[in-house]
Order: structure tokens, then sequence, then C-alpha cells
């Protein structure tokens, strides 16, 4: 038969933030005795990963899985293969995913969670490196390990100081610590994280050149110097960017004539009719290369207050033009 559970006492909204001002006060406390007591093993743990030839296989049950899993995720994305096993699974076939050259990163707050203390005999017997991430420092976990993090907190921020709250919290800020030690002891670079990440919008901006968004060939408008005002009205109307620019024989980029010149012109009562396309243009424009980032371009025109930038190459050869529309279409910004 069910046990009844208490009845449910009436809502206090005062109660609800003074407790969650202690769970911060109770988890950071304990984050910060966490860095204080964090020594040369922290280093050990660091260069161990960094001599494994496999990947890391990060394994924990219950929140610490929970946890697990997030660290095994921020370490494959940023340059430490790893991935999770659970340990539950591990017993029933998952063994297998671990092979010669692995190291396994346990994570168990007691060092006893049957699951996990099963498997570590086997772990032994296949050579690899185990290190443990537990606060039970003489537990079973313990004692397997080749190297121990310790992961200890004083109490938990539940007021029962039961559910997982600040032993978790500390796992996953000493896992978090692991990783950025190790992406610095790499060299990962912002381009390295982009890669694995080339769905997110860091990746765009980091993986996104000019010459994957712009428009090129026919698509790009431009006249010759001697073109008449009215060819040069023609063609900005005929590709739709509100500029056009003007090339000479060779290509090479002489300058540019946009909606807003027009509009400056018409402003201070300019008699265009006779005008041809050198007289009207603005020499000089702002260009970019092929192979720069479409990030770049979108910084080009945010700092200059235009809209379309002319792509050229080393030797200013018109190649294409770069539209807002064309960052906004590619997500770039």
């Amino acid at each position: 038969m069910p046990v009844p559970s208490a009845a449910p006492r009436p809502f206090d909204a005062t109660q609800a933030l003074r407790l969650a001002r202690e769970t911060f006060d109770i988890e950071a406390a304990a984050l910060s005795a966490l860095g204080q007591r964090l020594d040369e093993r922290f280093a050990d743990a660091v260069r161990l990963v960094l001599q494994t030839t496999g990947r890391v296989v990060v394994m924990g049950i219950g929140k610490s899985g929970h946890i697990g899993r997030k660290i095994a995720a921020t370490l494959a994305s940023t340059g430490t293969p790893a991935f999770f096993v659970h340990p539950a699974e591990a017993s029933h076939g998952d063994l297998g995913m671990v092979t010669a050259g692995d190291l396994v990163l346990a994570i168990s707050n007691s060092g006893e969670s049957a699951e996990l203390t099963v498997i570590l005999p086997v772990l032994k017997r296949l050579g690899v490196p185990l290190v443990a991430m537990t606060g039970g420092l003489g537990s079973t976990l313990a004692r397997h390990a080749d190297l121990v993090l310790d992961s200890s907190v004083e109490r938990e921020a539940c007021p029962l100081n039961l559910a997982p709250t600040t032993s978790t919290t500390a796992q996953l800020a000493l896992g978090d610590a692991l990783a950025v030690a190790l992406l610095d002891a790499r060299g990962f670079r912002a381009e390295d994280f982009a890669r694995s990440h080339p769905g997110g919008a860091l990746g765009r901006k980091l993986l996104t050149h000019v010459s994957d968004v712009m428009r090129s060939g026919t698509d790009v408008p431009r006249v010759a110097p001697e073109a008449s005002f009215s060819e040069l009205m023609r063609e900005m109307s005929a590709k739709g960017l509100g500029a056009s620019a003007v090339v000479d024989g060779d290509g090479a980029v002489l300058g540019i004539f946009t909606d807003g010149d027009l509009r400056r012109r018409i402003e201070a009562g300019a008699d265009l009719r006779e005008a041809t396309a050198r007289a009207v243009m603005h020499a000089g424009p702002r260009t970019i290369a092929p192979d720069a980032l479409a990030a770049d371009a979108a910084e080009l025109m945010e700092r200059h207050g235009i809209t379309s930038v002319l792509v050229v190459d080393a030797d200013r050869t018109l190649v294409g033009v770069v539209h807002i529309r064309d960052l906004m279409r590619a997500k770039v910004i």
C-alpha cells in the first residue's frame, strides 16, 4: 500500500526566496573550497588525459550520470575526444566500447555506486587508466583509481541534505575546469571550436567566408566609367542591390555609386542627365577579399553604415558583391 505523501503547505514566497539565496550561498562556498584544495593531482589528471591516445570514457550513475554526459559533451566539443557510457549498460555489453588507449573518468559522489563498482575490476584488467571524481576519498572507487579528483562537499543545498545539489555542482565545475585546462594545453582555438559547432552561431561566424555568400558573375552590378547616368540607373535597378560598381576594361574597381549617393546629389540640386558613371561615382569604395570571413564583411558594413561591400581579388578586380541581405540569409547576422 503506498505511503501517503505529506499534505502540501501553503506557498510561502518569502521562504522560497530565502531557500534560493541559501542554495546559491552553499554552492558558491563549496566551489570556493573546491578551488582552494585543488592540488597537483588535478594537473596530473590533465597530463594523463593529454597522454591518452584514445578517448575519454565518462561513466556515472544517477545524477552523477547526468553530469557525466555533460562533461563528456564539453570535452568532445573542446578538442578531447570523449563519450559517455552508462555503468549499468557497461555490465551488459557496452564495456566493449572501452578499448586499449582509452581513459575512464568515473564519477560518483559516494564512490560506492553498485553499478560502477562492479565493473571496476574489469576496467583494471583492461589496463586503461582510471580517474575517479568522487567525494568518497576512502571509497571502493577511490581505491581502484589511478588518480582521484576530490569533489567532496560539506553539505547538500537540499534542506534535507539528501538530494544531490551541491555535490553535482562541484562535479560539473570540476569537469569544466578539466575541459578548460585541456583546451588550453592543446592550443585549442575559436576556429577549432567552430568546426565542432558548424550549426551554431559561432560556427557560422567563424566558418562562413565571403565567397560562400557573395553574388558573382552577372548578378554583380557593374558599369564602365563612360556609361551614361541612365545606363548606371538601369544597372542598379536590374540587379536590385541599390548600388553599382564602376570598373575599368580589365574589371578593376574604380568606384561605386549607391542609392545614398543619388539622394545626396539630388538634394544638392545636381543636374545628372548628362553625367557619366565616372563623374558621379564614389572613388575608393570599401572592399573585401573573397577569403575573408563573412562576419568581417558584416562588421565593415556596420562600422561604415553601408549595406553592401564589393569583393575584389589581390589585383582589385571585381569578383563579387555581398549585401546585408546575403549575410542575414546565411545567418551570419
